[in-house]
């Protein structure tokens, strides 16, 4: 898999693009995805004052289920610091709720961590079940 992440990693650090506008900066976290189908989408990242904004990955999953697709296979997010050098980051918890509830199934979506660190949704996730009336 490490090829695969690579590249995944790779490919989401190409759609940085970081836009400042007064004290905000657009683009610069990017995530790309993979669905169960082999289909990858990308987004980035809108910071607003307003609170209105979104997450790379919610923007990524826009993507996806724009195209009829609701399940994650592996995902990764990333940002790049004035240096250049390429981060991977953590989904935040709002993202890790959302991933879940496009499709339960998204448990099992492997989410990048770091070029040699893959965990499932679900360990991220731990408690997510409802509890039982």
């Amino acid at each position: 898999m490490s090829t695969l992440v690579d590249d995944l990693i790779a490919t989401a650090g190409a759609h940085l693009h970081p836009h400042r506008s007064d004290d905000r900066v657009f683009g610069d976290v990017a995530a790309t995805l993979v669905t169960v189908d082999g289909n990858r989408y990308s987004g980035v990242c809108i910071d607003t004052g307003s609170g209105t904004g979104f997450c790379a990955e919610h923007s990524a999953v826009a993507a996806m289920v724009t195209a009829r697709e609701y399940r994650i296979a592996l995902i990764v997010a990333v940002c790049r610091d004035d240096t250049g050098t390429l981060y991977v980051l953590p989904p935040c918890g709002r993202c890790r709720e959302f991933l879940r509830q496009i499709d339960e199934r998204n448990l099992d979506t492997q989410v990048v961590l770091g070029a040699d660190v893959v965990l499932p949704l679900r360990e991220l996730l731990p408690h997510h079940e409802w509890p039982i009336p």
